[in-house]
């Protein structure tokens, strides 16, 4: 396993890179402002230093990315609303239980697979919750 960081956008085609000079075969991209704002640019770096990436938003698929897993966005703001309410009538958010997702998301782009050359398994198609062709 190779870790590379950027914490700037000038940093991340270094980053890949520098994966790709490790010897990396494939990337997860974890989330975070930086990597959600350039979505496009991560994607595109990506393909160009042809490493299948894994994401955390299906945005990075739509956006041409090769595939998602992460909690269910919708699932999450709705748990999340639910904290606001109990707070606004008057527990103590030091007082609620920490909840861990319960309900993921997995996103597959066809086209990107197809161009780096991978065949996703019927098996993972069928598990699939959105499958971009």
């Amino acid at each position: 396993m190779v870790v590379v960081e950027a914490s700037n956008p000038d940093q991340l085609e270094a980053a890949f890179e520098a994966a790709r000079k490790e010897g990396a075969e494939g990337i997860h991209v974890l989330g975070g402002p930086i990597i959600f704002i350039h979505s496009v640019k991560v994607v595109g770096l990506a393909a160009r230093y042809r490493l299948p990436a894994m994401y955390l938003n299906p945005r990075h698929v739509q956006d041409g990315g090769l595939m998602s897993y992460g909690p269910n966005q919708l699932d999450f703001r709705r748990r999340a609303g639910a904290y606001v309410d109990k707070i606004l009538k008057g527990e103590r958010a030091g007082d609620l239980p920490v909840e861990q997702p319960t309900r993921f998301y997995l996103t597959l782009n066809l086209k990107t697979a197809a161009e780096l050359g991978i065949t996703i398994p019927p098996s993972i198609l069928a598990r699939a919750d959105e499958v971009i062709e």
